[in-house]
């Protein structure tokens, strides 16, 4: 063979094998095969869902902050798998054709690999069939009440749930307190209090209590003169109101109105600024509800959040910025885990999760796919702020 053609076969294999080399690293792209990335333009998309205007957007407005925060803080750090993340924000202001269309915007037309939210069960029940159909993983961070992660595999939520808080509740309010008769008001037009509503009375009979009153309201009402003047001939020791903190604060408004002395307690839905700026002196040390959530006693990571989401946003954070500030963390871990943005292939490993040390509170998804957490955290308002009054352990049997 000619000295000029072993040059010539000696380039080609250099050639051949160069080629290889560059094919199998892939340049700078990383090795993360998904279909979604590519279609996002190398950016994963995580969908907000939450109302900024509305009856319950003290629950959305502050989990934007804290999803924002997470996002701002991973991308910081380089990402997720090497790309970069987005969140996508539209304003479902409490509606269920509004989170539907938005739904689907964020599946179709953006490409979210997964959402975020909502707070609230209702709005996560119709988001999550949506959701289940589109084979994309939603991570609500609030909702509480029965029927959420039933809707199917994609489904998960990363809260305590009523299920082990309210009878957890109704434990220390009896063998705490001593509070043995119960009055319950239900609000009859929102699924979160009409879920809530048997979990407390279930627990009340249970531990031996007497519920001697129940009655109802409905959402926007803001004349409580009949409820309250029943509840103050009733003789309970105590009110367990399931709804939102509006309607919370205009009922003790009454109460004081009526110049009788009554607790109410209820569940997280009661955890909104407006809670205390409605109500005034009628709620100060008069409300407690349940959260998993509190800035009082935090762990190390609850400390480091604290301080940057107050030198953020000069503000204090809540349960719902700090639950949707895990939950973007917790779609970061399980991605990782599984090597893939593909809600195919990391929702198995979101079905997993085990102790996930969050700013809210240590997390594990159980074999039904539901979050457990402990401890419950009770609050109260005291100087027109949120104090911690108790934490109460639960039992998750």
């Amino acid at each position: 063979m000619s000295s000029k053609l072993k040059f010539r076969l000696a380039l080609v294999l250099c050639c051949v094998m160069m080629m290889s080399i560059f094919a199998g690293c892939g340049g700078e792209k990383s090795d993360v095969d998904d279909q979604s990335i590519q279609a996002s333009g190398e950016v994963i998309k995580l969908g907000f869902l939450g109302a900024l205007t509305g009856s319950v957007a003290n629950y959305g407005i502050p989990g934007k902050k804290g999803m924002e925060m997470a996002i701002e803080e991973i991308n910081a750090n380089g990402g997720i798998l090497r790309h970069q993340v987005e969140g996508v924000y539209d304003d479902n202001k409490g509606d269920n054709s509004e989170i539907s269309a938005i739904a689907r915007k964020y599946i179709t037309r953006d490409k979210v690999v997964a959402m975020v939210g909502d707070p609230c069960t209702g709005l996560t029940q119709v988001a999550g069939k949506i959701a289940q159909e589109n084979e994309v993983v939603i991570l609500s961070a609030g909702a509480t009440s029965p029927g959420v992660v039933e809707i199917g595999d994609y489904v998960f939520r990363n809260t305590l749930l009523d299920k082990f808080a309210a009878p957890a509740v109704v434990d220390w309010m009896i063998n705490d307190k001593g509070w043995t008769d119960f009055a319950v008001i239900t609000c009859m037009d929102l699924g979160y209090s009409t879920g809530l509503t048997p979990v407390f009375e279930e627990a009340i009979e249970a531990n031996g209590g007497n519920i001697v009153l129940e009655d109802s309201i409905n959402q926007g009402e803001t004349d409580f003169t009949a409820q309250v003047t029943k509840l103050k001939n009733a003789g309970a020791d105590v009110l367990v109101f399931t709804g939102y903190y509006t309607e919370a604060a205009l009922i003790m408004n009454e109460v004081q109105k009526q110049n009788f002395d009554m607790v109410l307690v209820g569940g997280d839905g009661l955890y909104g600024p407006d809670l205390a700026a409605l109500g005034q002196s009628a709620v100060e040390e008069k409300v407690i509800f349940y959260c998993g959530f509190s800035s009082d006693q935090p762990s190390d990571e609850t400390a480091a959040f604290l301080e940057a989401y107050r030198a953020k946003y000069n503000e204090e954070p809540d349960m719902f910025s700090a639950q949707y500030y895990d939950a973007v963390y917790i779609l970061k871990k399980v991605m990782e885990d599984a090597n893939s943005v593909d809600p195919k292939v990391f929702k198995n490993e979101l079905a997993k999760l085990t102790d996930y040390p969050g700013v809210s509170g240590n997390t594990t998804i159980g074999p039904d796919r539901e979050p457990i957490k402990s401890p419950v955290c009770l609050i109260t308002i005291k100087d027109g702020q949120f104090a911690i009054l108790e934490k109460i352990p639960v039992n998750v049997e």
